[in-house]
């Protein structure tokens, strides 16, 4: 199990299942959840939150970096097994209300002809999942000492409407779809809701100051990995 400590002395857990990552964040016997994988991953998921040391009193909460099906699949059953909160943007509050999934577009020529043909029906019909209420809804930024932690919540939207990311100590930030570790070179989901506003939080990322970002799919990505693709990025849309 891959791991990084911050400076506090918190330690982020990287639970990989294949394509997807989810992350722990533990510091003093009290954890926080970021995301929680697809339903097929769930008894594996919960081995490994058992082998942390995870319990309903010690999980502070499930921060949904947004509300697709890989992300929230397990939402529903992590809230029941561990009586924890749900923690989402208020954008998305709906959607995980109803089991539903922000619709995207492709950022690449041929995600985008994906997209345009089957994005909405694959999304709307056959990725539906476990209804869920949320429990505390953020807006920009939410500030995580409440629950124990050094770090917040911080809205990085583009990928989809109320994508957020954990930023812990100004030192590592777990981004969700905001970014992919996928790609060489390239740090671009294949998918988006709006690639403008996306390439705009990655500004807002660097401005934490961190140095290492958490994607939901793929490695760890570095700051000058981010800083090159956000360069290239805000140049392409300066010209629109």
């Amino acid at each position: 199990m891959k791991q990084w400590t911050t400076k506090g002395g918190q330690v982020i857990s990287r639970l990989s299942h294949g394509m997807y990552n989810c992350f722990l964040v533990s510091c003093r016997g009290r954890h926080l959840l970021v995301d929680a994988c697809r339903k097929g991953s769930w008894k594996n998921l919960c081995r490994e939150l058992d082998e942390q040391g995870v319990s309903g009193g010690s999980l502070a909460g499930l921060v949904l970096t947004h509300t697709h099906y890989d992300h929230a699949e397990n939402a529903a059953a992590i809230k029941e097994r561990y009586n924890t909160k749900i923690i989402v943007h208020q954008k998305e509050a709906d959607y995980v209300r109803k089991g539903e999934n922000p619709v995207i577009h492709g950022t690449l020529p041929l995600t985008g002809w994906i997209s345009d043909r089957l994005s909405h029906l694959y999304l709307s019909r056959f990725f539906r999942y476990r209804p869920v209420d949320g429990d505390l809804m953020i807006a920009d930024r939410y500030d995580l000492s409440p629950l124990g932690f050094q770090g917040y919540l911080l809205a990085t939207p583009g990928h989809s409407p109320g994508s957020l990311s954990v930023i812990l100590e100004n030192e590592i930030a777990i981004v969700g779809d905001a970014l992919f570790g996928v790609f060489r070179g390239s740090v671009i989901p294949p998918f988006a809701a709006d690639e403008k506003l996306m390439a705009a939080s990655w500004g807002n990322l660097l401005k934490t100051g961190c140095s290492v970002y958490l994607p939901a799919h793929g490695t760890a990505r570095d700051r000058e990995a981010l800083e090159r693709q956000y360069e290239k990025y805000k140049r392409k849309y300066e010209r629109f």
